[in-house]
């Protein structure tokens, strides 16, 4: 299975559409989006923002962000691709999605505790899945900011060393763009979309195993 990985699009439809080129040719098996489809905005401009991709006739799964708007998780519902605090399945895959982040300084829309999280994890995840989740675990090189603090989520990451999801895609820290490895977990933060950035994974759904990522830039 090929996975396009895309995470914090902020609104920008300019670099959603030259993605949606791009796929079109390499035709991925999903479309993953880890949440902050807009920046602050509602769905009116989260639908403007998705339809390039929706377009393409692709599997797509999505959370929100802590900064998309109230109404960007009911539109994600309307759409059928919403993944916040649900598991469902592509190609004999299965997915979880935790939307949102943990709790911040700058008391964001969509913010969670680390209870909560941790409640939606285990609730929903099954031996295998992937894990598609817009805050990304503590203390990796996903959540590390520009000061060198690691301001990820606790509870996913103590998930992550219990159960060892084979994949985990995430975002929210715009300058933490990386790969990385926690046990047998791959942990993919593609870099933020709004500046070009996103990823696309080769995973074994047989093996449930990571083949290959690749960090890409538009």
């Amino acid at each position: 299975m090929r996975i396009a990985a895309v995470t914090d699009i902020h609104g920008k439809l300019e670099k959603v559409k030259r993605l949606a080129r791009i796929l079109e040719e390499e035709r991925p098996d999903i479309i993953l989006i880890a949440g902050d489809i807009t920046n602050f905005s509602g769905a009116e401009v989260a639908r403007k923002v998705l339809k390039p991709l929706m377009d393409l006739g692709v599997s797509l799964l999505a959370v929100h962000g802590n900064c998309d708007g109230r109404d960007v998780p009911e539109l994600l519902e309307e759409l059928g691709i919403s993944l916040h605090n649900k598991r469902k399945e592509v190609n004999n895959t299965g997915f979880v999605g935790v939307g949102g982040s943990n709790i911040t300084p700058f008391n964001t829309i969509w913010e969670l505790t680390e209870d909560e999280i941790m409640e939606i994890l285990r609730r929903n995840y099954k031996p295998g899945d992937i894990i598609l989740s817009h805050a990304p675990p503590k203390d990796t090189k996903a959540d590390r900011v520009h000061s060198g603090l690691h301001v990820g989520s606790t509870a996913l990451r103590e998930f992550i060393e219990k159960n060892q999801p084979p994949l985990v895609v995430t975002g929210h820290i715009h300058e933490a763009r990386s790969v990385d490895e926690l046990g047998k977990t791959v942990i993919v933060n593609p870099g933020p979309l709004f500046r070009g950035y996103y990823a696309v994974i080769d995973f074994d759904e047989k093996e449930k195993v990571v083949k290959n990522v690749e960090l890409r830039e538009l």
